[in-house]
C-alpha cells in the first residue's frame, strides 16, 4: 500500500522595505476627491480591491479604521499613514495617493494631509511594517520630494518619484 500526503509548504516571501517595490500603478491614485479622513480612507482601501494577497477588503477596511481609533496616522508635514496588521493580509501591501484638497487627518502637527500611503501587512510582517513607514515619512520629510508627489500627473510618476527618492536614502 502507497500513501500520498500532500505537503503544502509556504514559502516565505521576500520582504522588501522600498515602497516603490510596492506599489503598481493600479495602487496608485491621483487627486482623491474625498475631503474627509473615513472617506479618504475608505478610497484608499478600495485600491486594494482585487489584490492576490488580500483575502477580505472589508476586514482590512476594519483593523485600518481599528488602527486609527488607536491615534491618527497623520504623521506630519501634510502626510497620513493609515496602516494596519490583518489576517486578511498574506503579505504586505500598499495603496498611495494625493488629493484634491487637504484633509484634515488631526495630524501632530495640525498640517491638513495631501499624501497618503496605506500599508497593510500580516502580524507576521511587523518589522518590516515599521521599516516601511519609517521610509515614507523620511522621504516625505524632504520639501522637494513632495513637492514633485503633489505635481506627479500619473501613478507612474509617483513610483518612479519615490524610487528615486529611496535611491537618494541611505539604508
Amino acid at each position: 500500500m502507497v500513501f500520498l500526503i500532500d505537503l503544502v509548504v509556504r514559502m516565505p516571501t521576500t520582504q522588501t522595505t522600498k515602497i516603490n517595490q510596492l506599489l503598481v500603478p493600479e495602487r496608485v491614485r491621483i487627486g482623491l476627491s474625498e475631503t474627509s479622513k473615513s472617506d479618504a480612507i475608505d478610497a484608499l482601501v478600495d485600491l486594494l480591491e482585487g489584490h492576490g494577497a488580500i483575502s477580505s477588503l472589508e476586514t482590512v477596511r476594519g483593523a485600518v479604521f481599528e488602527r486609527e481609533k488607536k491615534m491618527s496616522t497623520g504623521v506630519g508635514k501634510g502626510l497620513g499613514l493609515p496602516h494596519a496588521k490583518t489576517t486578511a493580509a498574506s503579505d504586505t501591501v500598499a495603496a498611495f495617493a494625493t488629493t484634491d484638497v487637504p484633509v484634515d487627518f488631526g495630524a501632530v502637527d495640525d498640517v491638513p494631509v495631501r499624501l497618503l500611503l496605506l500599508l497593510v501587512g500580516p502580524e507576521e510582517h511587523k518589522s518590516q511594517h515599521v521599516k516601511i513607514l519609517g521610509r515614507i515619512s523620511r522621504l516625505v520629510s524632504r520639501d522637494a520630494l513632495r513637492e514633485r508627489l503633489l505635481a506627479a500627473e500619473t501613478p507612474e510618476a509617483i513610483i518612479k518619484t519615490i524610487r528615486e527618492g529611496e535611491a537618494a536614502l541611505r539604508s
